[in-house]
C-alpha cells in the first residue's frame, strides 16, 4: 500500500483511492437498510409514511453538527474516523429488525447518523489529496463505491430477512466489526491528516467560510430544489412498488438496487467527465434532463418503466461528484471544514424533503408526489447558472 507523499500531489493515486471507495461501499451497505425495511417496519408498527419519514430526520440530525466534526478533523489523525465508523454502523443497523419499538429505531437512527457523519466529513478530503490535479475523477471513484453499497445493501438486508426473518437482522453485526479491524491495517497508514495541518497559522473558521458564501448558497439552491426528487425516490421507491404497485418485496427492493445500479454508474463517469466538459455544464445538461425522466418514470409501464427508472438513476445521482470537486476545487483553506458544511447542506435538506415527501405522499399519493418533485426540480436550473466556471482538465 502506497503512503501519501508530497511527490504524489499532483498523480492520481488509484490503488489508494479505489481503497477509500471500497470503504465507502462497505460503509454505506449498512447505512442503506432503512428504505427496504421500511414497508416491513411500517407494517410491524402500524405506522404512516410521515412517521416513517421522520426516522430519515432522525438519521440526519447529527449532520447538523458536521461543521464541528470537520474542525475536530482538521487536527486529528482522520483516517481513524474511516476506520472506526464501519463497525458503528452495522451494529445500530443490523439492530433495526429486532427494534421493540418505533422509538428504539429512532435512536439506533440517531447513533448510524454521528457515524455517518464521522465517515463522510473527512473521507472527500483524503480522496482530494489522493486525487492530485483528477479531483472529479476522485470523486467519481468514491461515489461510485458509495452509490453501489446502495445497490447491494437492499439485496443484502432482503436476503438476511428471507434467511432469518426480520428478527434475525442482528446477525449481519460481525462482518462490520472484522470489516473495521481490516481497515485498521490497510488504512493507518495513509497519513493525509499530517498535510492537513500546516505549521503556520491556519485562516479563521469565519474569514475562510465568509468568502464563500455566495457559492454555498447556490449549492443549496441546486442541492434544495433537486432534493425532494431525489430523497422521494430512494426513501420510498420500494414502499411504492410494495404498497402502491401490489409488488412483492423482493420486486420492490430489487427495483431499488436497479436505480441505485444505474445511480453508481451515473456517479462513476460523471466526475470524470466534469474534469473534461467543466463542473457548470456538467450540472446544467443533469439539471435539465433528470426532471423530464422522472416524468417519463411515472408514466411509462412494463419494459419502458424499467428502462426510464435506469436512466433516471444514471443522471439523479450524478451531480453528487460533481459538487464534491466544486467544493474541493474552492476549499483551499480547511478543506475538511468546508467540506463540512458542503455535507451538512446535503443531508439536511435530504432529510427535509423525505419528511415533505412522506407527507405529501400520505395526502397525494406517491405518485402525484414525483410529479410534482419534477416540477420543483427544475429550480436547479437557474442556480446552476449562477456558478462560475472553473478552468477544465484536458490531458487525463
Amino acid at each position: 500500500m502506497k503512503h501519501y507523499s508530497e511527490t504524489d500531489k499532483s498523480n492520481f493515486q488509484r490503488s489508494n483511492v479505489i481503497l477509500l471507495s471500497l470503504t465507502h461501499h462497505l460503509h454505506d451497505v449498512y447505512s442503506s437498510f432503512l428504505a427496504p425495511l421500511r414497508p416491513l417496519l411500517i407494517e410491524k408498527f402500524g405506522i404512516t409514511l410521515a412517521m416513517a419519514s421522520l426516522w430519515d430526520l432522525m438519521g440526519r440530525i447529527p449532520w447538523l453538527l458536521n461543521p464541528l466534526m470537520g474542525m475536530i478533523a482538521e487536527k486529528t489523525a482522520a483516517r481513524y474516523f474511516i476506520i472506526v465508523t464501519p463497525a458503528i454502523t452495522a451494529v445500530s443497523m443490523s439492530l433495526l429488525g429486532v427494534a421493540p419499538s418505533y422509538t428504539v429505531v429512532a435512536v439506533l437512527l440517531i447513533v448510524m447518523g454521528f457515524s455517518s457523519a464521522a465517515f463522510h466529513v473527512p473521507s472527500p478530503v483524503m480522496v482530494k489529496k489522493l486525487s492530485g490535479k483528477y479531483t472529479g475523477k476522485g470523486m467519481s471513484y468514491f461515489m461510485f463505491g458509495g452509490e453501489m453499497a446502495r445497490t447491494i445493501g437492499p439485496l443484502v438486508i432482503t436476503g438476511a430477512v428471507s434467511l432469518w426473518g426480520l428478527e434475525g437482522t442482528w446477525k449481519l453485526i460481525p462482518f462490520g466489526l472484522l470489516a473495521s479491524l481490516i481497515l485498521y491495517f490497510k488504512l493507518r497508514h495513509i497519513k493525509i491528516s499530517s498535510d492537513f495541518k500546516k505549521e503556520e497559522k491556519k485562516p479563521g473558521y469565519w474569514s475562510s467560510t465568509r468568502k464563500l458564501i455566495p457559492f454555498f448558497l447556490v449549492l443549496l439552491g441546486i442541492t434544495f430544489f433537486r432534493a425532494i426528487m431525489k430523497s422521494g425516490l430512494t426513501a420510498f421507491l420500494p414502499t411504492y412498488f410494495y404498497t402502491d404497485k401490489g409488488e412483492t418485496l423482493w420486486f420492490a427492493n430489487s427495483a431499488l438496487a436497479v436505480f441505485q445500479l444505474a445511480g453508481a454508474i451515473g456517479t462513476f463517469f460523471s466526475g470524470t467527465i466534469s474534469d473534461k466538459i467543466g463542473r457548470k455544464t456538467s450540472l446544467l445538461i443533469i439539471s435539465i434532463i433528470t426532471p423530464f425522466l422522472m416524468v417519463l418514470f411515472v408514466h411509462s409501464s412494463g419494459l419502458w418503466s424499467f428502462i426510464s427508472l435506469v436512466l433516471l438513476g444514471l443522471f439523479i445521482f450524478a451531480p453528487s461528484p460533481v459538487l464534491m470537486a466544486l467544493v474541493q476545487d474552492r476549499s483551499k483553506e480547511l478543506p475538511v471544514f468546508m467540506n463540512s458544511l458542503y455535507m451538512t447542506i446535503s443531508f439536511v435538506t435530504s432529510a427535509i424533503s423525505v419528511v415533505f415527501a412522506g407527507l405529501m405522499g400520505d395526502w397525494l399519493g406517491l405518485e402525484q408526489t414525483y410529479l410534482i418533485s419534477a416540477i420543483i426540480a427544475l429550480g436547479a436550473i437557474p442556480c446552476v447558472l449562477l456558478l462560475t466556471s472553473k478552468k477544465k482538465i484536458t490531458n487525463a
